[in-house]
């Protein structure tokens, strides 16, 4: 249901709130954050993080140094905010063994975010049609060749250089066309009531609106 919304309206507990469940987006997406360094990366590596869980990701895998602020600051989040249920976080030391396994599935994709890569409005029908895992390959420093032959598809978000956080964030919204922007998270303690004038947060567990 659409209601008018004007300057002096303010939404309530009672408007109808469109909800997304992470069920239903399609493909599932994993984010691999690529070639961390622990104290170059840890504020990027923790956006890029934020982008995959509020984006609509089920979880990131991150490759480089290890660093327990990262994952300290996301269950933060995922424990407040909600997504704990299903998002996963992992460290791993080799990407190609990640890779080669995630592979050995044909209905699972990976793709790299690069501005060397095909646009993506031009392909990102395509992975959605093909694909129903989908690993997005986001780097940090500068990536290996052999990135570029084990994606399926080396995708531009623009052909410019930017934020690889911008670039996932654009990434997941055209992957789903939009449809994250209404992600409900069940599990949240923390839950924010639209409005024009004032901050509205509701808290506590089983929060429903």
């Amino acid at each position: 249901m659409t209601r008018p919304v004007s300057p002096d309206q303010t939404y309530n507990a009672d408007y109808d709130y469109k909800k997304i469940f992470i069920e239903e987006l399609r493909p599932k997406v994993i984010v691999l954050r690529l070639g961390h360094r622990a104290e170059r990366d840890k504020r990027i590596t923790t956006h890029v993080a934020l982008v995959a869980r509020a984006f609509g990701a089920r979880g990131i895998i991150i490759v480089g140094d290890k660093d327990p602020m990262i994952r300290s600051s996301l269950e933060k989040v995922l424990n407040k905010w909600g997504g704990k249920e299903y998002f996963e976080f992992k460290e791993e030391d080799d990407y190609k063994k990640v890779l080669r396994e995630w592979k050995k599935d044909e209905k699972r994709c990976v793709a790299h975010l690069t501005m060397y890569g095909i646009p993506v409005d031009r392909i990102i029908s395509e992975i959605r049609e093909r694909c129903e895992e989908l690993i997005v390959i986001v780097g940090a420093e500068k990536v290996p060749r052999e990135i570029f032959e084990l994606a399926d598809y080396n995708v531009s978000i623009t052909s410019q250089p930017h934020s690889e956080v911008s670039a996932l964030a654009v990434f997941l919204d055209r992957l789903y066309e939009g449809r994250e922007l209404y992600l409900y998270f069940r599990d949240a303690e923390l839950r924010i009531i639209p409005d024009h004038k004032r901050k509205i947060v509701l808290k506590g567990k089983n929060i429903n609106i």
